[in-house]
């Protein structure tokens, strides 16, 4: 229970509410050199306990339901994207320049599953889509070099650092000392009161987040993983993309559960936005810091516009330091960390067995989105809309610390630590779904999603209600 101790410190919450959860603990999923398990169940378990407090909040409880995590289902959901199946076809993986390359003194790990990443790199590099070509390129020359040029050509590649590199750089540095969670008041602003929840009926789930309208701008794992889970607790999740940014199918789908999906023109459908916004409760980004303050978007203007607004912020390596505005992707914080090092060697680079920072700073956001409407619903709270932030190079720190790097196994893909029980099949308009269950659960909880998700865009930009 440390790392849940801990999390849910890092949240804010009542450490009394710690004896409501319990956990079913398991030695095979997410095996790693790292307490990877440890970190996976201690980010569901905060999840699950501040929906839990919420819920007991607006239904008027006398106790906060029982929580439950099962290691099982945690290490299912951390591998959701790997275990989708549309008609039975295995998603999509990493694309063949999305990888690890050897350099002149090292390695780098780039990422170009998006095709402007693609082309941005092969740019960078001088050479044809060709992975003998991008081979040969980038074994004459150092890691850093590699770095710094593709990075300077809106590309992603970083080299790999063992964990004593990382902490001497200046954006390691940035992120030490920060709070896992940040949160920051906004204003004093009093905000629209979620109604109390209704006596539930036989069988009737207990919805957290029920009437809750949340504007969803986010891409890739992190942010779409936090907007799911509010989603699966009763919020109407509206996922809103620029009509010219593509997306991933098999990425959109798993994450797309219980959400609607629009595009939108922030510049020409200004207006249309700025409706959506009038009526929002929450808003959560993903994109790199500063990406969307041109648009009016930053956690103080959006405020400004809706007084009492909860803003909610996911990037990979934080909203400060030298590498601030940087673009980045779990798989390239492993390796700028030194995570990869440790799972591996730096001769030989390794991975964890999830995307665990993606995963974990999900759960740690819509945690964070919870327990800041939560705190908002009491006098002596403040009232007033805040912002609540979390980076993947901050859960990478807390995993680093709480390992020593010298455990046995070795981080490897592996379809066992997603057993059948934790996998289930849904109709959808996309087909027929195999996908893990949702691993946040509490006593009288939802099971399942409201809705599967539709095809990317489809929906109109509107609230359900």
């Amino acid at each position: 229970m440390t790392e849940i101790k801990f999390a849910w410190s890092e949240l804010g919450g009542d450490p009394a509410l710690l004896t409501r959860v319990s956990a079913v603990e398991g030695k095979g999923p997410l095996s790693a050199r790292l307490p990877v398990r440890e970190l996976a169940r201690a980010c569901v378990g905060v999840c699950a306990l501040a929906a839990a407090e919420l819920g007991a909040r607006r239904a008027g409880l006398a106790r906060v339901p029982a929580v439950r995590v099962d290691d099982g289902a945690v290490a299912a959901a951390f591998t959701s994207e790997r275990h989708l199946r549309i008609d039975g076809r295995a998603p999509t993986p990493f694309a063949p320049l999305s990888r690890f390359w050897r350099t002149a003194d090292g390695w780098v790990r780039t990422h170009a599953n998006y095709p402007h990443h693609r082309e941005r790199l092969l740019g960078a590099l001088d050479v044809p889509e060709d992975p003998a070509a991008v081979e040969t390129a980038l074994a004459g020359r150092s890691a850093l070099d590699v770095e710094e040029t593709v990075t300077a050509a809106g590309g992603l590649a970083v080299a790999l650092r063992t964990p004593r590199q990382w902490a001497a750089h200046p954006q390691a540095v940035a992120v030490a000392g920060r709070p896992l969670v940040e949160r920051i008041p906004l204003d004093g602003a009093h905000a629209r009161a979620l109604p109390p929840l209704p006596s539930r009926d036989a069988g009737a789930p207990l919805l957290p987040a029920a009437g809750l309208r949340v504007l969803d701008l986010t891409r890739v794992l992190a942010g779409p993983v936090a907007t799911r889970t509010l989603a699966l607790l009763g919020a109407d999740v509206l996922r809103l993309d620029a009509p010219w940014l593509p997306e991933l199918p098999d990425q959109h789908a798993d994450t797309g559960f219980g959400k609607r999906s629009a595009v939108l023109d922030l510049t020409a459908d200004r207006r249309a936005f700025e409706e959506l916004l009038a009526a929002a409760d929450v808003v959560v980004t993903g994109y790199r810091p500063g990406a969307l303050d041109r648009f009016g978007l930053s956690p103080e203007a959006l405020a400004e516009r809706r007084p009492g607004l909860v803003v909610a912020q996911v990037s990979a390596w934080g909203a400060y330091g030298p590498w601030g505005g940087r673009r980045g992707f779990d798989s390239l914080v492993q390796v700028a960390t030194g995570i990869a090092a440790v799972e591996g060697s730096p001769e030989h680079p390794g991975a964890l067995p999830a995307q665990a920072l993606d995963h974990g700073s999900g759960y740690l956001l819509a945690a964070a989105v919870l327990r800041a409407l939560t705190e908002r619903s009491y006098d002596d709270g403040g009232g007033g809309g805040r912002c609540v932030r979390v980076a993947l190079t901050r859960t990478a720190a807390w995993l680093l610390a709480a390992g020593d790097g010298d455990g046995g196994a070795t981080g490897a893909f592996a379809e066992a630590d997603a057993p059948d029980p934790w996998l289930t099949e849904t109709a959808s308009p996309l087909g027929r779904l195999r996908h893990a269950r949702p691993p946040v659960s509490f006593e009288g909880g939802p099971k399942d999603w409201a809705r599967p998700p539709g095809p990317w865009g489809k929906d109109a930009a509107g609230w359900a209600s």
